[in-house]
């Protein structure tokens, strides 16, 4: 860490932690509502659980690149950032919005938009809060006239997040074209532009990492966003199969979608090229484990997976599926997880004063191999899941609710993997706030740059 600055990054990777371990905690609860009894089900059903669910996984995911993005911003344009004080009123500001939004489902405030339930007045206060946030970095950007490639493409990916936002305040009454303007924000951030995000993330770590030179990683970098922009935008076909567009989108999507997976393959092959070039040398493995990982569990999940059922004609029959969940899963932790949980393993050393080599815990390591071997087994309790399903239900014609008896064994399995997963989550906690996540009592700061007046 060279800015002090930069420390306004550790505020914004507590509060990602907090709601990812409180994500984890309602996944666990509606897979165990598929078991029964529910003793919860006048409070919470599954319904409501399942919208808390996804909705803190984004908006966490969200919370972390933001971090991310403070941490590396002033470092890459070799300046302090901004203001100190604007960013931590957009955390407060951000935090209060996802805590109420929460609060809300409990109690049925929902706009009833899969995936983007916000009511439309926390939508405005998600549009305020990332016009803070690029108005914070592009003024950084801009005091010290240097911006990065890898810079670039994260700052690019996280600006269109925010345009891409927009879409989701619009409202219809007709189905199919509320359904269909959903995917420019839902299917865009997460197989378009998010990609970006981690592949800026993916480039910085694997520059300070490996050591390999940033003229090659930047170069893998543009043909990792031309890959995302030629299959990614016009992949959202996908999405349009079953809801009533015409049927030219089922080519269309198809074709568009069996492309999404090079994006990732080409990730996972520059960072084995870089970590091959640098023999494993850097002293915070833990960050290198994360890193790796991302990289090829995003190109397993997201692409390998994705491709699976994205074909029209396989798609007919395991659309709305647990195959769905199973990509679903993978596809998010692969790609926006781990990258996310190894750029704050990457960023804790210099954000608590402590040597790199420290990072390195047994808890880090158990968190990092028992949230692996959790969401594999996991995918695979979703697969057996939602191929038994398919064909019990879309082919043989069994009803619904009869197929779900007879899914109890793979739910079975899918609890007790989820159980190896929290159990990762809760020492990536632990080794976060108690173990080599701690802040020393005093953080060295003659290493450091100056910090000049912030706004």
């Amino acid at each position: 860490m060279r800015y002090s600055s930069q420390r306004v990054a550790y505020p914004y990777f507590v509060v990602a932690l907090l709601l990812f371990g409180l994500q984890v905690a309602f996944g666990m609860l509606a897979a165990a509502k598929y078991l029964g009894p529910d003793p919860l089900l006048q409070v919470l059903p599954f319904d409501v659980v399942k919208v808390i669910h996804t909705n803190l996984l984004l908006v966490w995911v969200l919370t972390g690149f933001m971090g991310a993005a403070y941490y590396v911003v002033p470092e890459e344009s070799r300046v302090e950032l901004y203001s100190v004080r604007l960013a931590y009123v957009q955390l407060g500001l951000w935090t209060a919005m996802g805590v109420t939004a929460v609060v809300g489902y409990v109690f049925r405030w929902t706009a009833g938009n899969k995936l983007l339930e916000q009511p439309f007045p926390l939508k405005i206060v998600i549009v305020v809060v990332m016009l803070m946030f690029l108005y914070n970095i592009g003024m950084t950007i801009r005091a010290g006239g240097r911006l990065t490639t890898t810079e670039g493409v994260l700052v690019a990916g996280l600006a269109c997040t925010a345009l891409l936002y927009l879409p989701s305040l619009l409202e219809f009454d007709n189905y199919t074209l509320s359904i269909f303007y959903r995917w420019w924000t839902v299917h865009l951030w997460v197989e378009g532009v998010w990609e970006m995000i981690q592949g800026g993330i993916l480039a910085y770590l694997l520059i300070r990492l490996s050591g390999v030179d940033r003229e090659v990683m930047e170069k893998w970098l543009y043909v990792i966003v031309g890959l995302t922009f030629i299959s990614g935008i016009l992949g959202t076909a996908h999405h349009y199969y079953w809801i009533g567009v015409p049927r030219y989108w089922l080519p269309l999507g198809g074709f568009f979608s069996a492309l999404e997976p090079l994006s990732f393959l080409a990730m996972a092959m520059y960072a084995y090229y870089a970590m091959r070039r640098s023999g494993l040398s850097h002293p915070n493995r833990m960050a290198m484990h994360w890193t790796m990982g991302s990289a090829i569990f995003s190109a397993l999940g997201a692409g390998i997976l994705g491709l699976a059922h994205t074909w029209p004609a396989v798609n007919k029959w395991t659309h709305g599926t647990m195959i769905t969940s199973m990509h679903a899963h993978m596809a998010f932790f692969g790609a926006y997880v781990m990258i996310v949980l190894g750029m704050i393993t990457y960023a804790l050393p210099g954000l608590t004063g402590r040597s790199e080599d420290s990072r390195e815990t047994a808890a880090g390591f158990w968190a990092f191999w028992l949230q692996m071997a959790g969401m594999f087994g996991m995918t695979m309790a979703f697969a057996a899941a939602g191929i038994t399903q398919t064909y019990l239900e879309r082919i043989l014609g069994i009803g619904y609710l009869e197929t779900q008896l007879k899914l109890q064994v793979h739910i079975l399995m899918l609890v007790a993997t989820g159980a190896l997963f929290v159990a990762g989550v809760a020492l990536f906690l632990w080794d976060f706030f108690f173990l080599a996540g701690r802040p020393l009592v005093a953080v060295e700061t003659d290493r450091l740059a100056p910090a000049r007046p912030t706004a």
